[in-house]
């Protein structure tokens, strides 16, 4: 009786066991039909920054849809490495892309109710979910994640899929991979990483942005903590050294936000060309390399330089009340407000928002972040009005730094405001036709519109010296008399006689050509524009780069044709140049990830 029951209930385990096996088996095959292509992996790019170098090889900005600089596997540490192994797959190199102990143990848990969240998975895994799949919850998903990296580790080493894995997994604030979080914590390379370092960028990798320093330091430091134990635990360090490391602080010296490039407008053209040429997929995710002609220390003094004067140009026309008060907007304190502007310290010379908290007898006091400031009399005398009519608390204001102490986080100040005026400068080498500097405006980020290539202007007085080339060309000399009086031209058919002025309202008669040009004359740049007729000057405005519309008029001679700054300033770099001309220059050469040349100039 014995003997039978035992043999029943093994012809029924077998019966069990074969319609398991044959149903998995069924849903494998199911499955593998319709699983990608884990070979491509071969030829497999992530997507890396294409990044804009100045002449000096100064980093100028960047695009990208994702932060990475993909590091090889001898680039990332040892310490790294056993960071995430420790912190996210302690079987990582037994296992051959699933952990079936781990599965088991994670679904008891859950069916217990001893864990809320969480899953078995493994670094492997993580990997083919990243690489193939979707982050969706489904049974479905996950068998299809099994399949997928039971594949990869059977093409790939532990070191490449470890590496692969530390290239692809995203932290938080725009940095993916090992190498841009840390660049994005610890403002250095992931080589020189050190132990706890390492510990707390393996550990808030699940949690990135919620877990991140810069969001929550409580949970940074819990996740490191956990991962030097963790590490401990699998015999990569003491438990001595983890105890050490746990007692240190973290200490961040990156960004939190990629810093603003020194050269918007500039970038934005950079942009254009490159999206139009090689395609947006091409720009942001291929990793180009481009070099341009722009100076660096040029660019920053022409930005100073045209903030510094429209910022005087923009006093003169009177003080205009701030637009933003914070108590406005409702919950708002004085206490509780944060600018987005405030993540750097205050710089002597440097312009900065300040919040206003009030004032004392003549002084206003203000706030950066957390930074007390003061504004004396002397330094919004400008605005000739007392501190009540000047700002009330919850003011938000243009201040430039004089002074700083960093010791008492306090700073001196003198009152501004942003200036409603704009303007635009452009430097170009004379040689080269190179952009040495371009600034298209007072602030990028309030107006993207390039004033510096896209405004037309009316030229003025610049034109004239196109006159006069086709003057010289044609056979006049400098020593050539032009005579300075009034004069009058009929502008056709019921209009009144054109009768321009010189802007001293001076007549000096018989003049040369010299005198004219160098004192810029009106009524000699027009009578010699009525002398060679507008069909024989504008086409030497074309040759020297003017390419918007030119009217056939005399009044064109002293300026009322219309040119951006850029061709304007082009056409000019060609007198220095001996009367070559060089078209504007941005890029000097465009290479691909593997350094194959795609775009060149010279």
């Amino acid at each position: 009786m014995t003997s039978r029951l035992v043999r029943s209930f093994g012809i029924i385990a077998l019966f069990l066991a074969a319609a398991f096996l044959g149903t998995a088996s069924g849903v494998i095959f199911a499955f593998l039909g319709d699983s990608p292509q884990i070979s491509a992996l071969d030829d497999y790019s992530l997507s890396t920054i294409t990044r804009v170098y100045g002449r000096d090889g100064t980093l100028v900005g960047d695009f990208a849809t994702e932060r990475r600089t993909v590091v090889t596997s001898d680039q990332i540490p040892e310490v790294m490495k056993q960071a995430f192994i420790a912190a996210e797959d302690g079987n990582f190199m037994r296992h051959s892309g699933i952990d079936p102990m781990r599965i088991a143990i994670t679904i008891v848990r859950r069916a217990t109710g001893l864990q809320q969240s969480g899953g078995a998975s493994t670094i492997t895994q993580q990997l083919a979910r990243k690489l193939f799949l979707t982050d969706e919850q489904t049974y479905e998903r996950k068998i299809r994640e099994w399949i997928v990296a039971i594949q990869i580790e059977k093409r790939y080493t532990k070191d490449q899929i470890l590496t692969m894995y530390c290239n692809k997994m995203y932290w938080g604030h725009g940095a993916y991979g090992v190498e841009a979080a840390s660049q994005l914590f610890f403002a250095k390379h992931v080589k020189d990483v050190t132990l706890g370092e390492a510990a707390m960028i393996a550990g808030i990798h699940q949690g990135n942005y919620r877990q991140s320093p810069y969001v929550n330091m409580k949970a940074a430091i819990a996740r490191r903590n956990y991962t030097l134990d963790r590490m401990a635990e699998e015999g990569f360090i003491t438990g001595a050294q983890a105890t050490e490391e746990k007692a240190k602080p973290i200490v961040t010296m990156g960004e939190p936000s990629p810093p603003a490039s020194m050269a918007p407008y500039f970038l934005e053209n950079v942009r254009q060309h490159l999206e139009s040429t090689y395609g947006a997929k091409a720009l942001y995710e291929n990793g180009l390399a481009v070099k341009t002609g722009l100076d660096p220390a040029l660019q920053r003094a022409s930005t100073a330089a045209l903030e510094a004067g429209l910022r005087v140009i923009d006093k003169r026309r009177g003080y205009r009340r701030p637009a933003v008060n914070v108590l406005d907007k409702p919950k708002t304190t004085l206490e509780s407000y944060r600018h987005p502007r405030w993540n750097r310290e205050p710089a002597v010379g440097g312009y900065l928002t300040a919040l206003v908290m009030g004032y004392d007898g003549d002084t206003i006091r203000v706030r950066a972040g957390s930074w007390q400031g003061t504004i004396a009399r002397a330094d919004y005398a400008w605005t000739r009005r007392k501190p009540g009519e000047v700002v009330r608390a919850g003011d938000l204001v243009d201040v430039l730094i004089t002074k700083v102490d960093p010791k008492a986080s306090t700073f001196i100040a003198k009152l501004d405001q942003e200036p409603a005026v704009q303007g635009a400068v452009v430097a170009v080498e004379n040689r080269t036709g190179q952009i040495l500097a371009m600034v298209g405006g007072a602030d990028f980020e309030r107006s993207k519109f390039n004033r510096a290539t896209q405004a037309l202007r009316q030229v003025g007085s610049l034109f004239k010296p196109f006159v006069y080339t086709a003057a010289i060309d044609l056979g006049y000399t400098a020593q050539s008399i032009i005579d300075d009086s009034p004069a009058s031209f009929p502008a056709g058919p019921n209009q009144p006689p054109y009768e321009p002025k010189n802007y001293d309202h001076e007549f000096h008669g018989p003049i040369t050509l010299r005198q004219a040009l160098e004192g810029s004359r009106n009524i000699p740049a027009v009578k010699m524009m009525e002398a060679l007729t507008p069909a024989k000057v504008i086409p030497y405005a074309r040759q020297l780069g003017v390419t918007t519309p030119i009217p056939p008029f005399l009044s064109v001679a002293i300026g009322a044709a219309e040119g951006t700054l850029l061709e304007m300033t082009s056409a000019y770099a060609t007198f220095p140049n001996q009367g070559v001309r060089m078209t504007p220059l941005m890029l000097l050469e465009v290479t691909d990830r593997e350094g194959n040349t795609l775009e060149q100039h010279r």
